[in-house]
């Protein structure tokens, strides 16, 4: 349920609303936008069959959510929520790239693709630890020996880290090192996994189910919210349809679709999506002019020798030809993406990242 509140409402009847929600047993999260305050009832609605909140000091109207989804829903919070990550935001004017290996494989590669990567603007560095892999015989990740890896080489470019979070009992281990803690497609409906990323206090990029609706999507983000961590990120990585000649379908509708119903930020996966290195760069085009807020790409300097998902990966030089296409249409969309095109300006950023 959502409370609005008159323009001209005082502090203190704020106050005594939201006391008197808490008094009865429901979580209330407070809104405050251009024009309306609104604050949002989180919880069982019965309880408020007999409150008459309309009559309250301060309140102009009540109404009800109805969507299964409360805190995730435009009706929730209208304006887009944008997530700061040290510093970089995740769903404003900008696009953020996250780039890198799909499994960290030793310091010494992963040092040497972010040196790559830092003179395309990119400022997140993405690589996994822990791998759920179809197959259990495929290789499994470093685990923290790789989370230590990832800190090291954020020490030395200042890129931050996007890691991905498999195991309830490895949350503090993650989050000690992750400055983004992603949630697979394989653990989108782990419910105990959610609700243990609900309660640390780190942004959580939620990756789409192969087989997953958008409303089990916003479901699972909202198992999430609901702990108390609003810093949610969808990703959109494919879904799995009929087709073969794609690893997976890419749901481009998804996009704008997810934009008319959450506030959350919406970025896309493209590598994952499509499984084909010569696709990325046309999807990825796709997908900024459908709206995502960034894009997160494999990237290895050598995909023939990568130890998961080489097929997929883009060579730098490639990555970097894309990021010069992706910067037109993000231009032409109304939105910005840092890149560095100058040939020595790269050489000397490059040289300083090592």
């Amino acid at each position: 349920m959502i409370i609005v509140m008159k323009p001209d409402h005082q502090p203190e009847d704020l106050r005594r609303l939201i006391n008197r929600l808490e008094d009865l047993g429901l979580k209330t999260h407070l809104s405050k936008g251009e024009h309306r305050t609104l604050v949002g009832a989180i919880g069982d609605e019965g309880l408020l069959q007999e409150v008459p909140l309309e009559s309250l000091p301060g309140v102009e109207k009540v109404m009800p959510i109805l969507k299964p989804y409360k805190l995730v829903s435009r009706e929730f919070k209208p304006e887009d929520t944008v997530i700061d990550v040290q510093g970089q935001q995740i769903g404003g004017k900008e696009i953020q790239m996250m780039a890198g290996p799909c499994a960290v494989e030793s310091r010494e590669v992963l040092e040497e693709i972010a040196r790559a990567l830092v003179p395309y603007g990119v400022k997140f560095l993405r690589g996994g630890a822990f791998k759920p892999r179809t197959s259990p015989y495929s290789f499994q990740g470093l685990g923290e020996k790789a989370l230590k890896f990832l800190a090291a080489v954020r020490e030395q470019t200042g890129m931050l880290v996007v890691t991905e979070l498999m195991d309830p009992r490895d949350a503090v281990l993650v989050a000690k090192y992750a400055d983004i803690i992603q949630i697979g497609t394989r653990n989108m409906q782990n419910f105990r996994l959610l609700t243990e990323v609900g309660n640390i206090d780190k942004p959580v990029i939620l990756k789409r189910g192969m087989s997953a609706t958008i409303k089990e999507l916003l479901m699972s983000a909202e198992y999430i919210m609901s702990e108390g961590n609003h810093r949610v990120i969808l990703c959109e990585r494919g879904i799995r349809t009929f087709e073969t000649e794609t690893r997976n379908t890419l749901d481009i509708s998804a996009i704008p679709l997810l934009k008319q119903l959450t506030h959350l930020p919406v970025i896309v996966d493209p590598s994952h999506a499509v499984g084909r290195a010569d696709l990325v760069a046309p999807v990825s085009r796709a997908a900024i002019a459908a709206g995502a807020d960034g894009l997160m790409v494999e990237v290895h300097v050598r995909p023939e020798e990568a130890w998961s998902d080489g097929p997929q990966s883009l060579r730098p030089q490639v990555f970097g030809k894309m990021m010069t296409e992706l910067q037109k249409v993000a231009e032409a969309v109304g939105r910005t993406l840092s890149i560095q095109e100058d040939s020595d300006s790269r050489g000397d950023r490059t040289v300083a990242a090592g």
